[in-house]
């Protein structure tokens, strides 16, 4: 087993360093903030991830996990270094390495023993051959250091899962002495490793990201052809997945995707390209689909609606997805102000999102509209005007459609996830207007629901 630093205890940095321990070896997650290091030592993780607090305890408890900001002393004896701090991107699109030099120049300046530094943040194709050069530069001491690639592949609400059971491991290495620590250090794992070039691991990541942001955007503009024709977007991905070429991944078509992931991932390749003379279009292509498809909700009941103003609005879902409290690039980022702008009461709920929410959009009135955040469903939809899906938490998709006709007075639902039937929420007396599917007509809805669209 291995003595190994973690650098950064976010999304990648700290579901690595918790596996590693969950798998047997030493280790020690670097943090700068002395408050996040204490509530990780008392067992609270500061992200939400499933299953992701009890490894945390069961192996601070069996002494296989500590914290620390004494970053010195954790990379002093380290066998292996994890990098896992953020590369945020940039107004041009470019990935922000200033958390990454940072930590490199103190591993350069701490380092007393031949190690190996492994990058697992996503860095364009070619940074860590510069975090090499960048550690020998400032290399204190006479040790051997070398820098590897190890880009993560998990799903932020998953990421446990998909950390212990990875479909691959990658590592890019460009000396055997670095590909044999990787794969000990991942023997214990049991799963398959692909072993490549540092720069081609780099481009790996980009590449798997950006093909998925692809397919998701592609299925969102046949969504979007889907509703001008008459076509059900629903009926043609079940037919598109019974080819193996294509597969029943990542075909629900909906309002763009978001995260920490694919919108940065997908400007940062099409930067790159643009560095060395080149246009991705496609990436580009997915990029356009997907800024336009956030707003595409907001779109069609402005269309609908004469105004917002003095409505009261049901936002059932922060957070980019289910399972996560993260809200980067969340379509709700996107509509609420949109709402708010004009006139809207919104009543917002999120199981686990609204602390986060309330950072951005404090409870209150702003200039036009109000936001007030409730704890369950039920209190954001009774006496709404009108709803919008952003986040298909289980909560959401829980509430029947004959819930909102009883509790809405007017059961106008616009939905972003296509959580529902068309023709289920047609016989509830629910006007439904979802993606990629034809809405139900105000005409229907109103022979059976008896209702006029007015201010409350």
């Amino acid at each position: 087993m291995y003595k190994i630093a973690v650098a950064g205890t976010g999304y990648v940095g700290l579901v690595a360093g918790v596996c590693f321990a969950e798998k047997g070896h030493q280790v020690t997650c670097v943090d700068i903030d002395e408050d996040k290091v204490a509530l990780m030592e008392s067992g609270i993780s500061p992200i939400y991830e499933q299953g992701l607090e009890e490894l945390m305890r069961e192996n601070y408890a069996a002494g296989r996990i500590k914290y620390t900001t004494d970053y010195a002393s954790a990379y002093r004896e380290a066998d292996a270094i994890f990098i896992g701090v953020g590369t945020p991107e940039q107004p041009d699109g470019s990935a922000d390495l200033s958390h990454i030099a940072t930590v490199a120049r103190q591993i350069a300046e701490s380092v007393e023993k031949d190690c190996l530094v492994v990058v697992k943040s996503t860095v364009p194709v070619g940074t860590n051959d510069k975090v090499d050069q960048f550690i020998q530069d400032f290399l204190l001491n006479d040790v051997r250091v070398e820098v590897a690639s190890n880009p993560e592949f998990l799903a932020q609400g998953s990421a446990v899962k998909d950390t212990l059971e990875a479909e691959r491991i990658i590592i890019g290495t460009e000396t055997q002495w670095a590909k044999e620590i990787l794969m000990s250090i991942y023997e214990p794992f049991h799963l398959p490793i692909v072993p490549v070039s540092r720069r081609s691991a780099e481009m790996i990541k980009y590449a798997s990201n950006d093909f998925l942001a692809l397919k998701i955007s592609y299925m969102n503009d046949i969504a979007n052809l889907c509703e001008l024709v008459g076509a059900d977007i629903q009926d043609v991905a079940q037919g598109m997945s019974y080819d193996e070429r294509i597969g029943n991944r990542f075909l629900n078509a909906g309002i763009g995707y978001g995260g920490s992931c694919f919108p940065k991932d997908t400007k940062a390749l099409s930067y790159i390209a643009r560095q060395n003379g080149y246009e991705l279009k496609t990436v580009k292509a997915a990029i356009d689909v997907n800024t336009k498809q956030k707003t595409m909700l907001f779109k069609k009941a402005n269309k609908r609606l004469i105004t917002f103003d003095g409505l009261k609005v049901a936002v059932l879902g922060l957070t980019f997805k289910p399972g996560t409290d993260d809200l980067r690039e969340a379509a709700s980022l996107e509509n609420v102000p949109l709402l708010l702008e004009r006139g809207a009461d919104i009543y917002a709920f999120d199981p686990v999102g609204r602390e986060n929410f309330e950072k951005v959009h404090p409870e209150g009135s702003s200039k036009k509209g109000h936001i007030q955040y409730v704890n369950k469903v039920e209190d954001a939809l009774v006496g709404a005007n009108v709803c919008f899906i952003f986040t298909e938490w289980g909560e959401i998709k829980a509430i029947t459609p004959e819930q909102y006709n009883k509790w809405m007075k007017t059961p106008l639902v616009f939905d972003g996830r296509n959580i529902y039937q068309t023709v289920d929420m047609q016989k509830a007396g629910v006007e439904y207007h979802s993606i990629g599917r034809q809405a139900t007509t105000r005409e229907v809805v109103k022979e059976n629901s008896d209702y006029e669209l007015q201010g409350s």
